[in-house]
């Protein structure tokens, strides 16, 4: 029996295994512009719905994952203080792809190399579906917030300033 070839990516893998209903969903990649609002732009949709994932460094509890939505800054504050850290910083870009297995702009809370704390911004929770990357450029999974918070293990948090 032949083999179907579908392009997944190991998100979407990942749902499939869950049983988790998503849709994933291209869109057109900007070199110059892998921001958020530009991905919403693209999809047609709300900015608030589409959210970014950012992977930082605590002073205490090492690596920790947080998604905000597209268009706010991460107030690294609150996601010290959330995380069980004193302070916190950004992971520098260069140890993006070897402690997460993703590239900037391609960065999914689910399925990295291995599994870190993460906090999903409490705003997700008004929506009943929302968009994060597939796990590579030009590829958003949709899918409902609580369904992001069971496979990424994540909790809500206030995290945008």
């Amino acid at each position: 029996m032949a083999k179907q070839k579908i392009n997944k990516t190991n998100v979407a893998r990942l749902l499939d295994k869950a049983k988790v209903a998503y849709e994933l969903i291209p869109y057109e990649v900007d070199e110059s512009d892998l921001s958020a609002v530009h991905v919403a732009a693209q999809l047609g949709e709300d900015v608030d719905r589409v959210f970014k994932t950012i992977v930082l460094h605590g002073d205490k509890t090492g690596h920790f994952v947080c998604v905000v939505p597209g268009e706010h800054e991460i107030d690294l504050k609150k996601a010290a203080k959330v995380s069980g850290n004193k302070k916190c910083e950004l992971l520098p870009m260069k140890e993006l792809l070897p402690v997460t297995g993703y590239i900037r702009g391609g960065c999914s809370p689910i399925g990295m190399k291995k599994h870190f704390p993460t906090y999903l911004h409490e705003s997700a929770s008004a929506f009943d579906y929302i968009y994060v990357s597939a796990g590579q450029r030009g590829l958003q999974v949709k899918l409902s917030p609580q369904d992001l918070l069971r496979e990424a293990g994540a909790v809500y948090a206030d995290l945008v300033g």
